[in-house]
């Protein structure tokens, strides 16, 4: 199965970084869905949940509060002003 290389950066840290199977991003225009070999893309993020399925197959969620999401040559990369864990998920 193809990866992701993934970046998690709030504005004050890097949250996570690994390579994952999938991420889910709440843009502005909805639900981005991100596998292996997605299109390049530039979208804005609302508030809500970014989740990633790592490599190891144990997902995670945290929660965002607006920022971007940059996906080009199978490299995830997600800027949040405030990124949060969601309870009982691992970041």
């Amino acid at each position: 199965m193809a990866e992701l290389s993934v970046d998690l950066v709030a504005t004050d840290r890097k949250v996570w970084s690994g390579i994952a199977h999938q991420v889910s991003a709440p843009s502005v225009d909805g639900q981005i869905g991100i596998l292996s070999g997605h299109t390049p893309i530039l979208a804005v993020l609302r508030p809500g949940t970014v989740r990633v399925i790592p490599d190891d197959g144990v997902a995670f969620e945290v929660h965002v509060t607006g920022g971007f999401v940059s996906v080009d040559d199978n490299l995830v990369t997600v800027v949040a002003d405030e990124i949060t864990p969601v309870t009982g998920s691992e970041a």
